[in-house]
């Protein structure tokens, strides 16, 4: 894997760097710098593991073989070991351990310039440890659904002890101010950035955090890539939503997202618009939205109060993917629905008004009382109840059945108090409007009264007349 890995990213060298190729020969002295050759910039495998042996330390060396030491250093953090056993070569795994702690602190300390040779096979050595095969999710091991990767500690990854400290060394080099983006970007390229969001759907909650922070420093340092991660992430989320509905990292991308959203510029541009109609609203339907639905709320605020103009396409969008069944994510819908309607200004309120409050009215009615109570406390916002003021004349008749059957027939004793409120604020409001809606219910009622009446009519007439035809046709033995 390392010999691929290395060959991909082949490339010419300047005349400073043709002396650490020595590193990578094969000669008794490993120390001698050999002379420049055609093939003198192809690194060759590391040695046999046998080979893996404590280095000096950088301090113990003169200056002029510290690049040498540190290339070979790097030869030593491309063994890879099985982390299952952990007596198994653990001497060899200390060893490596204790090399990439010095990497960090040389990195961290910025005592003195990396060669470029060296800062290609440092992100190199990175790449084979941390570019790797996921285990499959603990959900997929069990055939049960996925489960919010909040809920517990889930899987942890045994290589940890190791794999934290490559983490580390790649944030320091990113970081670093010594670190020169004309140069590292030819090493952290898209196919780099691509390898790292793969890993988001690790299932350790510990990895995705480290290459949360990653990849937002990467974004923030390398514009060139920016784009391209914006449109990876999209196309992460496009697959989570429309085939597989399984993906632990979700909720890391949604918080880069959420810094990246805070940055845009204004006025927006339509590229940032068709990636909140396609990618963040849709992200409501799937199932396990619950466990990303704090950073997606976050991410969609975003953009309301960076244009406002958006809330009637923010709102709509709600409206589409509103659950029917599921009264948990009812919730979460109407707890984002709130905070959507504090950035609402009148005109984008007005706009979608109608199928909004036929869906709160809904809401009203539900026998699932947190759901009703959670939508009768959005007139506790003055905010929401100064735009419903302003359009009492629309909301009113759309709501006061929900409101007067909520008072006549519901289950829960505090949903009736609530109600009430909700009806003494529309009369204070408008009375001659909450009596005119009142006498439209009446009427309303009458008529379906009238209707039922007819019906069972109809229906007594139909049960004598087979009765009677009953009668006429039966024959007496």
């Amino acid at each position: 894997m390392f010999k691929k890995i290395i060959k991909g990213g082949q490339r010419k060298h300047s005349k400073s760097d043709s002396t650490d190729a020595s590193l990578y020969g094969s000669g008794p002295n490993s120390n001698a710098v050999a002379a420049p050759s055609r093939n003198s910039d192809v690194p060759m495998a590391p040695p046999p593991m046998a080979t893996v042996e404590p280095l000096p330390l950088f301090r113990d060396v003169p200056v002029s073989d510290r690049q040498n030491l540190f290339m070979r250093k790097l030869q030593i953090c491309c063994f890879q070991f099985d982390f299952s056993d952990t007596l198994k070569s653990a001497r060899e795994k200390e060893i490596k351990r204790q090399t990439l702690l010095e990497l960090v602190d040389i990195i961290q300390s910025g005592s003195g310039k990396i060669m470029e040779r060296c800062q290609e096979d440092m992100i190199k050595m990175i790449g084979v440890n941390i570019f790797r095969c996921l285990p499959p999710a603990s959900h997929e091991n069990t055939g049960q659904e996925a489960t919010d990767p909040g809920e517990d500690e889930g899987y942890l990854e045994p290589s940890w002890p190791h794999l934290q400290i490559v983490y580390g060394l790649l944030l320091r080099y990113v970081v670093s101010s010594d670190t020169d983006t004309k140069v590292a970007k030819r090493f952290i390229d898209h196919s780099f950035v691509l390898k790292l969001l793969d890993l988001f759907d690790s299932e350790d909650h510990r990895e995705r955090e480290f290459l949360k922070t990653i990849l937002h420093r990467i974004y923030g340092k390398f514009m060139v890539h920016r784009p391209f991660i914006r449109k990876a992430i999209n196309n992460i989320f496009y697959r989570f939503i429309y085939e597989t509905e399984r993906h632990s990292g979700i909720g890391e991308l949604l918080e880069i997202l959420g810094s990246i959203i805070n940055g845009f510029a204004l006025p927006m541009k339509e590229e940032h618009k068709l990636f909140l109609v396609r990618a963040l609203i849709p992200l409501h339907k799937p199932k396990p939205v619950g466990a990303y639905h704090q950073q997606l709320s976050f991410c969609i605020i975003q953009f309301v109060e960076k244009d406002y103009k958006l809330a009637d396409t923010v709102i709509r969008g709600l409206l589409k993917y509103w659950p029917l069944t599921n009264c948990q994510k009812e919730l979460l819908f109407l707890g984002e629905l709130e905070e959507v309607l504090e950035a609402t200004q009148s005109a984008e309120f007005q706009r979608c008004v109608v199928p909004l409050f036929r869906q709160i009215a809904r809401c009203l009615n539900s026998p699932h009382f947190q759901v009703a109570e959670r939508a009768l406390f959005l007139w506790n916002n003055e905010h929401i109840v100064s735009l419903i003021a302003q359009n009492r004349q629309a909301i009113l008749p759309i709501i006061f059945e929900a409101l007067e059957k909520n008072i006549r027939s519901h289950w829960n004793q505090a949903i009736h108090g609530l109600t009430a409120n909700v009806k003494k604020m529309f009369m204070e409001m408008d009375a001659e409007l909450f009596d005119d809606c009142h006498r439209q219910f009446e009427e309303k009622e009458a008529r379906a009264q009238e209707v039922e009446e007819q019906r069972e009519m109809t229906w007594k007439k139909l049960v004598d007349a087979a009765a009677h035809r009953g009668e006429d046709n039966m024959v007496t033995v």
